[in-house]
């Protein structure tokens, strides 16, 4: 099934917030955007956040244009966070703006693209560690090279 429509489905179900006991708050964690700008995820507070590994050379870089269409479509309800990242395979060798380019040019992006990080690993971004660990984000996401979503809206913690 395309992932992109069992995401969608998610976006009509209810925005109950999930109780997350002990559980870290994504909302602590620092990562800049291609531009040096830091993001602040508190922002994005009543929204649904689809987190994205993107690389450039990839077989899923056309996924752009979809992801770029569904941010078109659902912006005010949903957050589209491109995640550049280097350890698959050397897919995502570019400087920022190598990869800011490449995402404007070719596919028109405009939804938020962060700093390249590393998703697994001993550098692994702080990003990272809280959407793959249930002691930081109170539900254990598994980490695929593809995506990871959060099939609900954030909530104070």
């Amino acid at each position: 099934m395309n992932p992109f429509i069992v995401f969608i489905k998610t976006l009509s179900k209810t925005n109950k917030p999930i109780k997350m006991s002990s559980s870290k708050s994504l909302y602590g964690i620092k990562i800049d955007s291609l531009q040096g700008e830091s993001i602040d995820f508190s922002s994005f507070k009543g929204k649904k956040i689809l987190f994205v590994n993107v690389a450039s050379k990839c077989g899923f870089t056309p996924q752009y244009k979809d992801l770029q269409k569904l941010y078109d479509q659902y912006q005010d309800s949903l957050v589209v966070i491109g995640v550049p990242c280097n350890q698959f395979g050397k897919q995502e060798p570019g400087t920022s703006n190598e990869i800011e380019e490449f995402c404007q040019v070719n596919y028109g992006v405009s939804f938020l693209i962060t700093e390249k990080v590393d998703v697994k690993g001993k550098e692994q971004h702080p990003l990272y560690a809280w959407l793959t660990s249930k002691t930081e984000n109170g539900r254990k996401k598994s980490l695929s090279f593809a995506k990871s979503f959060m099939k609900r809206s954030l909530t104070n913690n």
